[in-house]
């Protein structure tokens, strides 16, 4: 069995992180992904001639891609042109002044007694020290953790950091521990986006989700070449270390043999054999039947009602005027709650939503529009049911009235056609993404329970290993890349036998012979 592969299905950024790490260590390692690149999630579309970046825009927690490229031989500098952000983003609610926010946590403060005033500058202080204690005590013992518990996350915390433990809030809703910093609802709302990145809502989040805005204050960077440019270079990796890739190849079945995962069979019929497989897509699929049968019970199921959010998502290449964009901006609805209730409750694309713009052609302070057309990326948030219910173009219509219109008021013009736009809705996620209904995040992070709910590295099924967005420790770009080294650690230490020829030394605990 030692010259089958060990076969990655899928290559977005856990498949490719594991398949990197895998190939370093001396594994042969064979990719197998449906679309015709890598990246899945974090992909490319075409919009009136341009590449426009159309997943996640958001680079953080840059150690731990720095860590992925080292362990692989490789040099994250060389092979990623990253340039750090000083401006996290610019934020408006209406036509009045915006109000930007700074990775340098004394500048923000700064900015914010000048917008906000004296009382809301010291609850920020308060906010950012609460932020980085949550984030310091739960980065080894949940983030770099396989498939934690309740009690696993206390026992590695350690019964004399208890306070610590109680002190990261997991009881509390976000909305409401943001509510003992901030006097203005304001900063409420921007400090409770942070939900959002996880695909959940701020008032049934829990405030452990804080973590989030230490992680953007240490560090934001943007991709020089796009963030596509992230994926095809960690696919660079481990193609150097030997991982070999087949594209345009979707996967059928997860094919099983004496109860344990042994290979798949794509859609054309062919069957690749494996002595392992790890899954990069999201577990639903695997749950409903999507990979056959004998993969149903790997993962448990995720009921639509746990999905988290969608989006309508316009890729964009266009003259804009007015308004100062910078990378990054959101325009506030003015009923926040409304918003995610609509979204929640009601199953329906919010009537006064909250709009997130990349302008992808600009760095962190260029609020001079380009001259000519710019890329833009502008999304709204959205129910996950694009697997039941297709947006009608009248339902479409009136969702572009209501954001256009909105842009319009506070000062944003783009000059958009069908020619430069390109729309994606739930349904549209759906077909990408087979079995999430269109979420984007796996599973909502709705309570203290969602936490651990997350499927860990090794499913149900022998021989099957998970990564991804969907899997522990949760979505986002180094989230996804944390799980893919969770699943190749898993694997290594699984496997019955090793090459005696080579040595390779893994972080974590892992050594392979």
């Amino acid at each position: 069995m030692r010259h089958e592969p060990i076969i990655v299905a899928g290559a977005g950024m856990g498949g490719l992180s594991a398949a990197a790490l895998l190939a370093a260590a001396g594994e042969p390692v064979l990719v197998v992904e449906r679309q015709k690149t890598p990246g899945g999630k974090l992909r490319e579309v075409m919009a009136a001639g341009r590449p426009v970046d159309g997943g996640p825009t958001v680079f953080t927690m840059r150690w731990v891609f720095e860590r992925l490229f080292a362990d692989c031989g490789g040099d994250l500098n060389a092979a990623i042109p990253l340039t750090p952000a000083s401006l996290i983003a610019r934020h408006a609610w209406g036509p009045d002044a915006p109000f930007d926010l700074f990775a340098d946590v004394a500048h923000s403060e700064s900015a914010i007694g000048d917008y906000f005033g004296a009382r809301d500058a010291a609850g920020f202080r308060s906010f950012c020290a609460e932020a980085a204690r949550i984030f310091n005590v739960l980065r080894e013992p949940y983030l770099e953790a396989p498939a934690p518990t309740p009690f696993s996350l206390v026992t590695r915390i350690g019964l004399r950091r208890l306070p610590e433990t109680m002190a990261i809030r997991p009881y509390q809703a976000m909305w409401k521990a943001l509510g003992r910093h901030f006097h203005d609802p304001r900063l409420q709302q921007l400090f409770g986006r942070y939900a959002t990145y996880c695909g959940s809502s701020p008032f049934v989040a829990p405030a452990t989700l804080m973590l989030i805005a230490h992680v953007e204050q240490d560090g934001v960077w943007l991709a020089d070449n796009g963030m596509h440019s992230i994926a095809t270079a960690i696919a660079d990796l481990a193609r150097s270390n030997g991982a070999q890739f087949r594209y345009d190849a979707p996967i059928a079945e997860i094919v099983t043999e004496h109860g344990r995962a042994a290979g798949v069979r794509l859609e054309s019929g062919e069957v690749i054999r494996g002595r392992a497989v790890v899954f990069n897509g999201d577990p639903a699929a695997l749950n409903i039947g999507r990979l056959g049968e004998a993969a149903r019970k790997a993962v448990p199921p995720v009921p639509p009602k746990q999905r988290s959010l969608s989006s309508m998502t316009w890729l964009m290449n266009a003259k804009t005027a007015g308004f100062p964009l910078v990378r990054h901006s959101v325009f506030f609805s003015n009923d926040y709650r409304a918003e995610f209730d609509e979204i929640f409750a009601r199953g329906a694309v919010p009537e006064s939503p909250t709009i997130y713009i990349c302008a992808q052609d600009r760095d962190d302070h260029s609020a001079r529009a380009p001259p000519g057309p710019e890329r833009l990326q502008l999304i709204v948030n959205a129910p996950a049911n694009g697997d039941t219910r297709q947006s009608s173009q009248a339902e479409i219509d009136r969702c572009e009235r209501q954001v256009f219109g909105f842009l319009e008021a506070c000062g944003l013009t783009i000059d958009r056609s069908p020619d430069n736009s390109h729309l994606v809705t739930p349904s549209d996620y759906e077909r990408l993404f087979p079995a999430t209904g269109g979420a984007l995040y796996g599973r909502a992070t709705h309570g203290w329970k969602a936490a651990f709910q997350r499927p860990g590295a090794a499913s149900r099924l022998p021989g099957l290993y998970l990564a991804g967005g969907g899997i522990h420790p949760g979505a986002g770009i180094p989230m996804a890349s944390l799980s893919g080294r969770l699943a190749a650690e898993r694997l290594l230490a699984d496997l019955p036998s090793m090459r005696s020829s080579r040595r390779a030394a893994m972080p974590g605990g892992i050594s392979t012979r």
